[in-house]
């Protein structure tokens, strides 16, 4: 195979891998969530902490999280974009994620990003980055924005 042909099958690859890191987290399914992360992963998330180390750590985040909103999870990718090399891909997007609480469905836009390593012939999720901007006068987080 060509260098073109190559890349674009690694693009397909992890493309199918967000799909199931999406399908998972769609369906708050914690297990399915968590088959895509590499046991290394390190992981800054929009809430509650600075960094989780290690596959245990974001993944008893990642189920606190889920327990937090009732409903099916909302998480809707907006032009994902990917940039992949042999083994290495990088997933970059901004994501409306949400779920219900109280009764009311509450969603925001968060900016994402995805780094990917090739381990075994699976692509594994070993950093990933959610955020909201924030105003810096007040210090609070602007979820209102729109892209």
């Amino acid at each position: 195979m060509n260098s073109e042909t190559l890349k674009a099958s690694a693009e397909r690859d992890v493309q199918e891998a967000f799909s199931q890191w999406l399908q998972g987290a769609r369906a708050k399914d914690a297990d399915a969530i968590l088959a895509c992360y590499a046991n290394e992963v390190i992981a800054y998330d929009a809430i509650l902490q600075l960094q989780f180390k290690g596959l245990n750590a974001y993944g008893q985040h990642w189920r606190n999280c889920l327990e937090m909103c009732g409903g099916d999870g909302i998480f809707e990718p907006q032009e994902p974009t990917i940039l992949v090399d042999r083994e290495l891909a990088v997933l970059h997007c901004l994501v409306r994620c949400g779920g219900e609480q109280d009764g009311e469905i509450k969603t925001s836009w968060m900016r994402g990003t995805q780094c990917y390593v090739k381990r075994d012939g699976r692509w594994k999720i070993v950093h990933e980055h959610f955020s909201a901007p924030f105003d810096i006068e007040s210090g609070k987080a602007l979820f209102e924005l729109q892209p």
